[in-house]
């Protein structure tokens, strides 16, 4: 007869609170729950090690380098005696191996090592080692007395995620490993598998307990990369069925309206269409063409540099709406960018006899009460504007499609809300963004999404050429400049802007103010800051746009802003203080227009390593994918614009930026699952069938024990 813990009671002890476990008691369960949000049995034991230290060596004195992060040497106490007075007294021991003698110095809880130490005890010592005054010494160093368990080494200590309150009350790494270690010892029995056996065959896995063991307390690097390696597969895998669950679901659950007619697409392609589409934007209109006549809800993110040639591609998808007496909507996060598609739209638009609108926060009341007339009846067929559109009173008569524009500057609400604008039948959906994506992160942030991505310039454009240039530099850039506004080009120069202090951030662009208007005393300028007022920013981008001034001294307000085909340079200062993401946005304000452009980036003699292969590869590609890529490598998935709220954060063990291949096989392993047996009804996916009952409703991580 089966000794196994049945499902039910194998979830409940894992949801026993940490208080019951042996040696935790209310009060440390107390500064647990509070200071690392460890409630129960589930969330001790995937609070996990965030590195280990190597402790299956033991080091001689003699031996001894100051190379070494670290050493581990087992030894005599010889005695101690306490120096110095005040905030420079500290507790001196002297140590000793046999093959030499080592100081063991503390300047805190000197009482209470005097008190527990024991003289001629036999320790193991671990520590930084330094050299100084002619002998080795660690400052505090961990020194625990040697037992039957550890006299021999040969195992990683893990070192955990703490805080500060935490170590006051002596609740350190090591406390929370013996935690870790008792419950390891009762919980085995209790822990289910969580993957078919077929997966685990197949990417040759070990089990969830060896992997919770091996993670924790691991006996070799083996160990380890083979627990770390299951526990990543698990957690992508989870993510990715949640994902593409939701995706199936849309396809099945959702309908959308059926767009099969095309004459207004043929009258613009055939007449109208200013230049001919790069392969990249005709292969997504295809894409989304397909979407609109399945009958289902089309749900798609269009990705695509500045000045890719999005705004075309959304404005031929409005077309199709069009076409099959639909009404489409495009939302963009700032009125500049609103009034940016709004003005490209319109000459397109008026060649057709196409009604379009625009609706801002700025919008004139008179206006608006003609523009909700108009939605409303259906005279208007395209509504172009900011959060304006998703009002209560923006009413249409039969909206089929919504385009988001840098749709991760808006919440999921506020999709929901335009979404909802249509109760009889669910708009189609594309939503944009010019910040490139890398493949891995797009996978986790829209797996739920098709993704489109537009993946060549259009003809004609020349590649900016970026060049990095220090300080020292500087007379022979400004010449270059000269050279440039001659030709009757225009300049941007940006200067950082320093959240931290604001007052220096305008100081900077004060101070580069003043020295461009000293060495182009007859050129003129205009600045742009944060700080400045609505209208006086307007005013001077407005001069800038027509020409009136040459160079636009500004902060990275113009990161997106309006387009100025004219403004072939880009002058960065300060590169070394701009993200690489960042630094490629404002490659983008130059470019537009058929004549050569140039991005140069200024830094100081001292740059890190990173700044380094920042420069060096915003130099070398002008391809946003590629530069997305090292951006992920660099940074991480959290820091990326647009993830925080995503659910990414909670990915505990798997890394984006150096787990593609885990996550790539992870989601081919889902899909399969998802399309043989979407729901899990075979005998073998009875692990996942199981795992996902057991859940917490408020689990986002599916990879997580329930």
């Amino acid at each position: 007869m089966s000794t196994e813990p049945n499902p039910s009671v194998r979830t409940r002890f894992f949801d026993t609170k940490i208080e019951f476990l042996k040696g935790v008691g209310p009060q440390k369960a107390a500064l647990l729950n509070q200071e690392l949000s460890i409630f129960t049995y589930g969330d001790l034991i995937q609070h996990y090690p965030f590195r280990h230290e190597d402790r299956t060596v033991f080091h001689q004195i003699k031996g001894l380098n100051e190379t070494l992060a670290a050493a581990q040497i087992k030894g005599r106490l010889r005695e101690w005696t306490t120096i110095g007075e005040g905030s420079k007294k500290r507790l001196v021991a002297y140590f000793s191996d046999g093959t030499g003698l080592l100081e063991l110095v503390w300047f805190q809880n000197i009482t209470w090592f005097e008190k527990t130490l024991k003289v001629d005890a036999e320790y193991i010592v671990y520590g930084k080692p330094a050299f100084f005054g002619g002998r080795w010494s660690i400052t505090h160093p961990e020194v625990d007395l040697v037992t039957h368990e550890n006299e021999r080494g040969g195992y990683f200590q893990p070192i955990y995620p703490l805080t500060e309150k935490l170590r006051r009350k002596f609740v350190d790494s090591k406390a929370i490993g013996r935690m870790i270690r008792i419950l390891l010892d009762i919980s085995r029995p209790y822990i289910r598998e969580t993957l078919p056996a077929n997966l685990v065959q197949k990417y040759r896995l070990i089990s969830k307990a060896d992997a919770l063991s091996h993670f924790h307390l691991p006996q070799s690097q083996q160990a380890f990369h083979q627990a770390q390696r299951r526990l990543k597969f698990e957690e992508l895998f989870y993510n990715q069925f949640r994902l593409i669950k939701n995706k199936l679901l849309h396809k099945t659950e959702y309908p959308g309206l059926v767009f099969l007619h095309t004459n207004l697409v043929k009258e613009f392609y055939d007449h109208h269409l200013p230049f001919t589409l790069t392969g990249a934007q005709i292969r997504v209109l295809q894409e989304i063409r397909e979407d609109l006549k399945t009958g289902k809800q089309m749900n798609r993110l269009l990705q695509g540099d500045v000045g890719s040639g999005k705004t075309i591609v959304a404005f031929i998808t409005m077309l199709f709406a069009l076409d099959n007496d639909a009404q489409a909507c495009l939302m963009a996060p700032t009125e500049i960018l609103a009034d940016q598609h709004y003005q490209g739209l319109k000459k397109f638009a008026d060649l057709l006899g196409v009604n379009i609108g625009k609706l801002t926060g700025s919008t004139k009341k008179k206006d608006r009460e003609i523009i909700h007339k108009q939605l409303l009846d259906g005279s208007m067929q395209i509504i172009v504007g900011t959060h304006a559109l998703i009002e209560d009173i923006v009413q249409f008569k039969n909206l089929g499609l919504c385009i988001i524009d840098e749709q991760h500057r808006f919440g999921v609400a506020q999709r929901a809300k335009l979404w909802a604008k249509n109760a009889k039948i669910n708009p189609h959906m594309l939503v944009m963004t010019a910040t490139p994506i890398p493949r891995t992160l797009a996978m986790t942030l829209y797996g739920d999404l098709d993704i489109s991505a537009i993946n060549e310039l259009p003809a004609g454009r020349k590649p900016i050429k970026t060049v990095h240039r220090y300080d020292a530099h500087r007379l022979s850039v400004f010449g270059f400049l000269k050279e440039e506004i001659a030709k009757g080009r225009q300049i941007y120069m940006v200067y950082p802007l320093i959240e931290e202090s604001e007052k220096m951030d305008l100081k900077d662009l004060m101070d580069g103010y003043e020295s461009v208007s000293r060495a182009f005393p007859d050129v003129p300028l205009s600045i742009l800051h944060g700080k400045m007022k609505s209208q006086d920013k307007d005013y001077e981008m407005g001069r800038f746009v027509r020409g009136e001034t040459k160079i636009m001294v500004a902060t990275t307000v113009i990161e997106v802003g309006v387009n100025v085909p004219n403004a072939s340079v880009m002058i960065i200062e300060n590169a070394e203080r701009f993200g690489l993401s960042q630094l490629h946005q404002l490659r983008g304000r130059v470019g537009r227009g058929a004549e050569q452009s140039y991005c140069i980036l200024i830094t100081d003699y001292k740059i890190s390593k990173d700044t380094k292969l920042r420069i060096e590869t915003m130099c070398r590609t002008n391809d946003g994918f590629e530069i997305a890529e090292v951006d992920l490598q660099l940074r991480g998935p959290g820091d990326i614009s647009g993830t925080q709220q995503s659910g990414l954060v909670d990915l505990l063990v798997a890394n984006l930026a150096q787990d593609g291949e885990i996550l790539k096989a992870a989601r081919a392993s889902a899909e399969e699952i998802l399309t043989e047996d979407p729901d899990l009804h075979q005998p073998v996916n009875e692990p996942i069938r199981i795992h996902l009952q057991n859940l917490r409703k408020e689990e986002t991580n599916w990879g997580r024990i329930s």
